[in-house]
Parts: structure tokens; C-alpha cells; sequence
């Protein structure tokens, strides 16, 4: 499918791939922010699991946004392999591969977000527990849940670090949106170590934000330039040297 749309247009690409960014964000935003956000409670099991009861359809909402969300990011994983590999298919390839990683790991760390409704909905096969115990139980499978994304951005972070080399040496694309993807892809890496990815969440957050806002809006009004995309996938230098 890929290959048609190169055919068709190298700009065409980067705005289809603009587009799967841009629903990324919003469904990460909605899931995370307006729904998780507002039902979990990690400091108090007890009004977690009042919430996910009072609110149950709510939730599961949250999980079908929270698949869309990682079905959104496999595709724009792919679309930046294919944009990207004229660069270096090579290291295209590489950071399509630490970007599926992520993708993997984030979608069976939602497994743990939905599984508290089986153990709400079969206390009385787990009337051993108390009531306490199975709120506590429902709140260890959602830190499950939680851990499980967490160890998932610093995959995303070594994606967005090579995506950002590439960038960078593109011609088809600015280099200043590869050094901030660059900086962002640093900023997940934080991950690799959850107590310091946590402390430090707020600010990569917003940079990331920024970041994946600056390169959504560059896809989707300016896309890339299509001459030198072509070239350098012939194997050819491009005629006009772009400016750092």
C-alpha cells in the first residue's frame, strides 16, 4: 500500500503519515487524560474501583481509544519506515523495528488495563479475598498497566532518536524538526529508567508535545519536497543543498 502512495506522491505520504500522527496524539490524549486520569485513582484503590463500577461503560471506552491509539502508531511506524528509507533503509528499517517494540509491548500492557473487570466481575470466584484485598488486586493491575506503557516510551524514545538522525540528514525535510525529535526521543529515553522517567514526565511530556505538534503540521502543509525525496531514492545527490 505503501509503494502506491510513493508512486502517486512522496508529499502524499508524509501527509497520510501526518494524519495517523495527529490521530495518535488526539486518542493518546483522550485515553490517557480525559478518561485513565479521571477514573484512576493510584493513591486510593477504594475510589478506583467505585469509579470503574459508577462509570464502567466509560472505562472500556478508554480501552477500545487506548487500541485505536496503538493501530494509529503502527501505521505511522510504518509510513516513517517508508518515508524515511530513502535516507537509509537500513536505519529506517532499525527504527521501525524499536517503534513495533514499543507498540507490542504497549498494547499487551493493556491487557492489565481492562483486566480489573474480571476481577470485579468474578468476586464471588475470588470470595477468598476481602473487599480491600480485591481493590488493592484491581489497583495492582492497572500500576501493571501504567509500568507496562511506561517500559514502552523508552522503546518509542530509541525509535524517535534514530527517526530524528534521519531527519537530520534528509534534504526533504527540515533539519531543525530533526533535532527536535532528536531531543524528544532523549527525553523518553528517560524510561529506560522509570523513578527518573516519572520525576521528569511533566517536562517531556510538554516537549514531546510540542515536538510531535511541530512535525504533524510540517507533514500535513508542507509535506516534504518532493524533487529531493526522489533523488536521494534514485541514490542521487540532491541539486540544492538544504540549510541547516
Amino acid at each position: 500500500m505503501t509503494e502506491r502512495i510513493v508512486q502517486t506522491s512522496p508529499r502524499f505520504l508524509a501527509r497520510i503519515t501526518g494524519v495517523f500522527f495527529l490521530l495518535t496524539i488526539i486518542a493518546g490524549i483522550i485515553a490517557q487524560g480525559l478518561i485513565s486520569e479521571r477514573i484512576i485513582v493510584f493513591s486510593d484503590a477504594a475510589a478506583t474501583v467505585t469509579n470503574i463500577s459508577t462509570q464502567r461503560n466509560l472505562f472500556e471506552l478508554g480501552f477500545t481509544i487506548y487500541l485505536v491509539e496503538m493501530a494509529c502508531q503502527v501505521a505511522v511506524t510504518a509510513l516513517f519506515y517508508e518515508l524515511l528509507r530513502p535516507v537509509s533503509k537500513s536505519v529506517s528499517l532499525l527504527a521501525a523495528f524499536w517503534g513495533l517494540t514499543g507498540c507490542v509491548i504497549k498494547t499487551f500492557a493493556r491487557v492489565f488495563y481492562l483486566a480489573p473487570l474480571f476481577v470485579l466481575d468474578h468476586a464471588t470466584v475470588l470470595r477468598g479475598f476481602s473487599p480491600e484485598q480485591l481493590q488493592a488486586l484491581v489497583l495492582l493491575l492497572l500500576r501493571v498497566n501504567d509500568q507496562g506503557a511506561a517500559l514502552a516510551l523508552a522503546f518509542f524514545g530509541f525509535a524517535t532518536v534514530v527517526k530524528g538522525y534521519l531527519i537530520f540528514r534528509s534534504t526533504f525535510l527540515p533539519r531543525w524538526l530533526g533535532v527536535l525529535s532528536i531531543v524528544s526521543g532523549f527525553c523518553w529515553l528517560t524510561f529506560l529508567y522509570p523513578p527518573l522517567g516519572y520525576r521528569t514526565f511533566p517536562i517531556t511530556a510538554v516537549f514531546g508535545l510540542l515536538s510531535s505538534a511541530a512535525m504533524i503540521v510540517w507533514l500535513l502543509v508542507f509535506g516534504v519536497n518532493e524533487q529531493r525525496w526522489r533523488e536521494m531514492a534514485a541514490g542521487r545527490e540532491p541539486r540544492i543543498t538544504q540549510p541547516a
